[in-house]
């Protein structure tokens, strides 16, 4: 059975790999096992190799490396992102699935910034915070077209010029049913 990129990314691992290639970087496997050393080697090559078949990612060159071909990876525009119509169309379970795979990933990523022994909290700008918003759908739309707007001109940045690769994660999601909708019990 083929999955489609959404399926293929309800995967903590798989997710990880595609993570490690956001900010439009192209990345070996030996990239991405200095990246994820975490993960065995094995594991690893199939993963990538189920991203490709899911169209997550694409091969951008091959070099031959002591009589092997190696190829460089990098993620197809658009593939590890959930449009609207790939949302409504998820399941239930397919929702949990897929939040508990993000929450993970920001688990690990946390975890692989702590073992670092130079980190500073405070120099290294880490925070988390969760903010309780009183908004209409209206005002909600209007704080994400703006918050786009915001990152945009950063999100094409690439690296260099002092720049140092951070990953920015954002959860909105309301806490009560919608107005004029009957409450469970």
């Amino acid at each position: 059975m083929e999955m489609s990129p959404t399926q293929v990314l309800l995967h903590p691992v798989r997710l990880r790999i595609a993570q490690a290639f956001l900010g439009e970087r192209a990345l070996t496997t030996s990239d991405l096992r200095t990246e994820l050393p975490d993960v065995p080697p094995a594991t690893l090559y199939r993963q990538v190799a189920a991203l490709v078949d899911g169209g997550v990612l694409e091969v951008a060159e091959e070099h031959r490396v002591r009589g092997a071909v190696e190829r460089t990876y990098r993620l197809r525009t658009g593939a590890a992102h959930v449009d609207g119509d790939a949302a409504r169309a998820m399941t239930d379970d397919d929702h949990r699935r897929g939040f508990l795979t993000f929450v993970v990933g920001l688990l690990a990523d946390m975890d692989r910034y702590l073992e670092h022994d130079d980190r500073d909290v405070v120099r290294d700008l880490v925070g988390y915070r969760q903010h309780a918003l009183y908004l209409t759908d209206d005002e909600t739309a209007e704080l994400v077209t703006e918050l786009r707007t915001v990152l945009a001109p950063r999100l094409a940045q690439g690296p260099g010029d002092g720049r140092r690769r951070r990953l920015f994660s954002t959860v909105l999601l309301p806490t009560d049913p919608p107005a004029g909708a009957a409450a469970d019990d």
